[in-house]
């Protein structure tokens, strides 16, 4: 299908705004429902099915946060003009590679693209093009981009979403969850005709264009230092002690979790974590006599537990955690004031000159510029400023032409204007 020339599904739906009766629910599949496939007699029909079909490939994948350690797809759904629907169970056969190759020089419309990818590439498949129906209602200004709320506002229909939450790791997966997979693909296509048209009547296509491109071209995310210091409660945690006592017990549930892949909170929550580190308990029965430990997951593994907080306990002076955590780049903002009152003033101006921009466009803030974009520059701006430098500034940090096109001019200001340090 070209980009320029998208074709519509059929039976078209109406749009919210053609549509006198708005909201109305999308309870039932067009198609009905299929089976899941789950064997390779079944696998080879829909690889042949989807090769044949035309224009984009809407395409979803379902995991089981919340309950498995790994993010890997438990579900993948498809919906193809041409093609119909289909439900792919991906754990009989591992590698979905002969699907994702059948598919593979369409466009793939997925909804919150970066969530999805990498379960996706897990199981093969790897889209060379995308149209992501999030990111573009992002750059439309839609208040609300989850899919529900998309579907609702631009075709009309009102989705379910009862099942977002279930554990699609277990079998066999009920009907209604399965209805539920399916109807994530049924207005995908439709979603995305719309949403382009509304981009080029904009005049941010070619933005959008550069959004998707930017989605598959970018570096694998390095893992986050020091990820033990995301534990929920942990501004209670007041000394060094009791945060290596936070950071043996995160390490301790993470390796059993990654073992059993059983989502880490289930086996031992986070209040538990941080109040074993508030309580500094001297021995094992006082730390089973805390409140969080009383449940059965954390009785389970106790000695563990208490292992962990007794290593903690012990370590020396020198191999505790430091009170902050290590910053990859620029301190907290916060600080800036006290620390460095000129870049202060840099990040105000460079702040008020982007919300501005992006208010005029319609655009959320960090759709325009990457804020840690904007703190890098402000912190540590380049010794010689000017249009051509800050340009270059962006381009090296990953900003995309359209948005260097529209904020370089006002950073380079804001770079070298004698604006007031902040209070």
């Amino acid at each position: 299908m070209s980009s320029a020339d998208p074709q519509p599904s059929t039976p078209a739906m109406p749009s919210a705004a053609d549509d006198p009766i708005a909201n109305l629910p999308l309870l039932e599949l067009r198609d009905g429902l299929s089976e899941v496939v789950d064997s390779d007699p079944a696998l080879e029909d829909t690889v042949e099915a989807f090769r044949s079909g035309s224009g984009p490939v809407a395409v979803d994948a379902e995991r089981a946060s919340g309950y498995r350690y790994s993010h890997r797809a438990y579900l993948v759904q498809l919906r193809r003009e041409g093609s119909g629907s289909a439900l792919v169970d991906p754990i009989p056969f591992g590698d979905l590679s002969a699907l994702g190759d059948a598919i593979v020089d369409t466009e793939w419309i997925i909804h919150a693209a970066n969530q999805d990818l990498a379960c996706l590439a897990e199981v093969g498949m790897v889209p060379r093009k995308v149209f992501d129906t999030e990111l573009a209602g992002r750059l439309l200004g839609y208040p609300k981009v989850g899919l529900a709320s998309l579907v609702s506002e631009v075709l009309g229909y009102r989705m379910r979403k009862e099942h977002s939450a279930a554990d699609w790791s277990s079998r066999p997966l009920p009907a209604p969850w399965l209805v539920y997979a399916a109807l994530d693909v049924e207005m995908l296509i439709e979603l995305r005709n719309a949403i382009e048209q509304e981009l080029r009547r904009e005049g941010k296509w070619e933005w959008a264009e550069q959004e998707f491109t930017s989605i598959l071209d970018a570096p694998p995310r390095e893992p986050k230092p020091d990820p033990w210091r995301r534990t929920s409660g942990m501004h209670r945690v007041r000394n060094r002690r009791s945060l290596a006592v936070v950071r043996a017990l995160w390490e301790a549930r993470d390796q059993i979790a990654e073992s059993a892949d059983i989502s880490p909170g289930r086996i031992l929550p986070d209040a538990a974590i941080v109040e074993a580190a508030s309580a500094m308990p001297v021995d094992r029965d006082t730390l089973q006599r805390l409140t969080a430990f009383k449940g059965r997951g954390a009785h389970r593994h106790m000695r563990t537990w208490w292992e962990a907080v007794d290593h903690a306990r012990r370590l020396p002076e020198s191999q505790l955690p430091k009170q902050g955590p290590r910053y990859d780049g620029p301190p907290p903002a916060r600080a800036w004031a006290d620390r460095d009152p000129d870049a202060a003033a840099r990040l105000s101006a460079a702040r008020a000159a982007v919300a501005e921009i992006a208010e005029a466009h319609r655009l959320p803030t960090e759709n325009l510029l990457a804020p840690d974009t904007i703190r890098r520059l402000a912190w540590s701006p380049p010794e010689e400023v000017n249009l051509e430098v800050i340009t270059a500034f962006l381009r090296d940090h990953h900003a995309r032409p359209w948005q260097i096109g529209l904020t370089a001019e006002v950073l380079t200001a804001a770079m070298t204007s004698e604006a007031a340090p902040l209070d």
